[in-house]
């Protein structure tokens, strides 16, 4: 499993931004940290490796953003305040992930039946100072990591 090393938000943003344009249509990033470990720099990261321009605030409140004018469509999902893992379903959100875009899920636990096999887990944990983070991407179920070569040293 790479395991890459972030010392400030702009660095876990340009890690995120190398692995973008790996990213193929369908593709789901499950992201696997506690509260205020990155995920949504990971996000902002992603989006703009996309070639989405302007402000890509967290989906805390409304669940989900799409954001599109990119190389594919970018949904970003915030499933914190999921009270029911079925409400994920009831509100039609499943029927995004794995279609034309790629889809990136902050706390995927919260509707673990509905995630789809077939991911990149980004696990993100506290490292050294403030913003210092470690981030481990693990694909499952055939998802294919680009060569960590080409992400390790470009930060």
């Amino acid at each position: 499993m790479p395991q890459f090393v972030t010392s400030s938000r702009e660095e876990t943003q340009a890690l995120a931004r190398l692995l973008a344009p790996f990213l193929r249509p369908g593709d789901t990033l499950l992201m696997r940290a506690d509260m205020g470990m990155g995920k949504s720099e990971f996000a902002r990261g992603i989006a703009k490796g996309l070639g989405i321009n302007g402000a890509v605030p967290s989906p805390t409140f409304t669940i989900m953003n799409v954001y599109e004018g990119g190389r594919l469509p970018f949904y970003h999902f915030d499933l914190y305040r999921l009270e029911d893992e079925d409400e994920f379903e009831q509100m039609g959100f499943s029927e995004f992930i794995c279609g034309e875009g790629v889809s990136l899920i902050e706390w995927p636990q919260n509707a673990e039946s509905y995630m789809p096999e077939r991911a990149l887990n980004v696990y993100i944990s506290a490292g050294d100072g403030e913003c210092g983070r470690v981030i481990k991407l693990e694909g499952v179920g055939g998802f294919e990591l680009p060569p960590a070569c080409d992400l390790e040293g470009k930060l």
